[in-house]
């Protein structure tokens, strides 16, 4: 009995061990460009989809609007004639060009991510569950934080959250 439960323990640990992790650098941003370091969001493979672990500060207390977004870049854009904070970043990641903003549950954006989750100190410690989402799928996207929550809905226009406030890049995930 013993040796097959230390057989088990061996192969779960074996398994964990393939399993891919990456932490993402976050930073607040502006239309300027991109501002200070706030911490990281660590994203890591599990049984039931991407785990994504924040340990962030100085955001505004409430729920914000999380996504991963089409491109691996932070800095300010174009949002219909005006400079804006990280429309470089595009818009929310769908590779299925859906059109659909349904949550991270629907079958629409594989990058609407779950509501963020921010203290009254500012801190988010909170994981969120992306059941669609993989470390693999993270390469070539920016982790992006808005100014308020998300309601997974195309209408109103602000269904996505909001302003963008923060973001994390994510050139390439390494094997």
């Amino acid at each position: 009995m013993k040796r097959i439960l230390a057989s088990i323990l061996l192969s779960s640990l074996s398994l964990s061990s393939l399993a891919q992790a990456l932490e993402v650098d976050m930073t607040l941003i502006n239309a300027d460009g991109v501002a200070q370091k706030i911490g990281k969001v660590e994203a890591a493979d599990s049984p039931y989809g991407l785990m994504l672990t924040p340990a962030l500060t100085q955001l505004p207390p409430g729920a914000h609007g999380f996504h991963l977004h089409a491109l691996p870049h932070c800095g300010p854009g174009d949002n219909m004639g005006m400079k804006a904070a990280g429309f470089a970043a595009g818009g929310h990641w769908d590779p299925l060009k859906t059109g659909r903003h349904e949550g991270p549950y629907g079958m629409g954006h594989k990058g609407d991510l779950p509501v963020l989750l921010v203290d009254d100190e500012g801190v988010a410690r909170t994981p969120v569950l992306a059941p669609r989402l993989t470390v693999a799928d993270l390469a070539g996207h920016a982790l992006m934080i808005h100014s308020g929550g998300d309601n997974y809905s195309d209408h109103p226009m602000m269904g996505g959250g909001g302003v963008r406030i923060a973001c994390g890049e994510i050139a390439e995930v390494s094997r």
